[in-house]
């Protein structure tokens, strides 16, 4: 896993209506990440992260621990091929 990588993450928890995603993408931005986060009808949050190995990490380990009113219960993190799909990091409404 060095260098770029890619992952598809799946947050349960108090994770909607507090944020989670706004922040997530103001991390991601920081951090150079590119890809994407949103909400789930079942609760959840699912996003995508691209970039750096390290950074890509941190972005990680920063999800979970969410935002000061969230709560994340659990964090599924699935590696996957990396793409290099995306050119920023967006909330996605789909």
């Amino acid at each position: 896993m060095e260098g770029k990588v890619r992952v598809h993450i799946f947050v349960s928890g108090r994770v909607q209506g507090v944020f989670f995603r706004e922040n997530t993408k103001k991390r991601a931005r920081k951090l150079g990440i590119t890809g994407w986060v949103r909400n789930l009808p079942d609760g959840r949050v699912e996003a995508v992260f691209e970039g750096e190995k390290r950074k890509v990490e941190e972005l990680i380990n920063r999800t979970k621990k969410g935002s000061l009113i969230a709560r994340v219960d659990e964090l599924k993190v699935i590696l996957e091929e990396y793409k290099e799909e995306f050119d920023n990091f967006e909330i996605r409404c789909d």
